[in-house]
């Protein structure tokens, strides 16, 4: 029994639009391999994107082909709202060989379907489709035209439906609880390891009326002098009194995400933490009160680089980026950015994490939000305290400050 996320009118949308883009773009058949965009246009919801695997998407047939491995032609069948004959297998024999390549494969099945000598897009910057994949479609299609669609379906995605607000809105009760069960883990002689598994056992854990996920990016949790180097997770090692902890994570349900990052001093914080707090937290204050329908995302950078150099202090990363439905190893959907010169607007339910983190020599600091755009503003999704948090080594049931 298929048991989709969304109703069939949400899915045959979100085909239309795409559809729209294609003729824009000239492209007549697409080939999927972002698994992100896989779930959004089909429904398919398996870890299988660590072999070759796609959605095919023809101008002018009302219904896309998933093909992929033969072991996981079921989950195709039970987790989309795809006839079983448009569920399309390829024998094991295609799968990491040096002999065969399942685009072989897929070269072969769209020449028998007539589509061989068409403008073909596939999603040339991405993670799961190689060098050596678009080498072989070439090889097999040598009368198709090839040309780069990679964020074709991921500007689609950009605006959010109500349902997918909903979705996000569950989620971000996943990441308050479980920055919550992260931040009263943390106290001297306890692992960064220990912490990790709290927030991991909670993000799936969910609450009592729905579970969560697995996110597309792991706990990252960078202590100490590691606090100035985003992007590294946890290790064994013990906390001590007087570090800094940086948590950073994401509630994820139906495979959408609401990520968020905060500060955590073990005991009281050095004076570069005491000092920049105040400052972030002006300049996460000033975002929000520029945000609304027809800004850019320039101007939002703008209005933080305005602020922070008021008290000397720069930024030479991007701000945030729209963010949503996704699977490893990234949540963030690369299309939008807040920073320099990103010139798209605004519009209501687009949805982005804005990360205003700063990290010098030996430390750093990261104080996040998700939001999405309303008619007139932004709403945050998590209620999680926005501020430095302080775990007193005096007092193991720690304090927020």
């Amino acid at each position: 029994m298929v048991l989709l996320p969304f109703d069939m009118m949400e899915y045959q949308q979100r085909l239309t639009k795409t559809k729209e883009r294609m003729e824009n773009l000239g492209v007549d058949v697409l080939l999927i391999t972002d698994p992100a965009n896989m779930n959004y246009l089909s429904g398919y919801d398996a870890w299988s994107f660590y072999v070759h695997q796609m959605l095919v998407i023809i101008i002018d047939e009302p219904q896309p082909l998933w093909i992929g491995r033969y072991q996981d032609a079921n989950g195709a069948r039970v987790t989309t709202w795809l006839y079983d004959e448009n569920v399309i297998a390829y024998p094991d024999q295609y799968v990491q060989s040096d002999l065969h390549h399942p685009m072989d494969f897929i070269a072969t099945i769209l020449k028998q379907i007539g589509q061989g000598n068409r403008r073909i897009g596939v999603e040339m910057d991405h993670y799961y489709f190689t060098a050596k994949a678009l080498e072989r479609l070439k090889q097999g299609l040598p009368d198709a035209e090839f040309q780069d669609a990679s964020l074709l379906v991921n500007y689609v995605r950009i605006i959010k439906s109500d349902q997918e607000i909903e979705y996000m809105k569950k989620a971000a009760k996943i990441a308050d609880l479980a920055m919550t069960k992260g931040v009263e883990s943390i106290y001297p002689g306890v692992r960064e390891c220990d912490t990790a598994a709290e927030i991991y056992y909670q993000m799936v854990k969910g609450t009592p009326e729905f579970g969560g996920e697995y996110p597309a990016i792991v706990p990252l949790l960078p202590t100490g002098d590691r606090t100035s180097i985003p992007h590294l997770t946890w290790t064994d090692r013990p906390f001590v009194d007087g570090d800094a902890v940086i948590i950073e994570l994401a509630g994820c349900y139906k495979r959408y995400h609401v990520p968020l990052a905060r500060t955590v001093s073990v005991g009281q914080p050095n004076d570069q933490l005491q000092q920049v707090t105040p400052v972030v937290l002006e300049g996460i204050q000033a975002i929000f009160e520029k945000a609304k329908p027809g800004v850019t995302c320039g101007e939002l950078e703008e209005t933080w680089r305005r602020t922070i150099k008021a008290h000397g202090y720069e930024k030479e990363a991007r701000l945030g980026y729209s963010v949503g439905l996704n699977y490893p190893p990234d949540w963030g959907e690369h299309t939008a950015s807040i920073r320099r010169g990103d010139s798209t607007v605004l519009q209501t339910n687009m949805t982005f994490h804005l990360i205003p983190a700063l990290w010098f020599n030996t430390d750093g600091i990261e104080i996040s939000e998700t939001f999405r755009v309303t008619d007139t503003g932004i709403e945050r999704f998590t209620t999680y305290p926005q501020n430095l948090l302080i775990r007193d080594s005096l007092d193991l049931g720690g304090q927020i400050s």
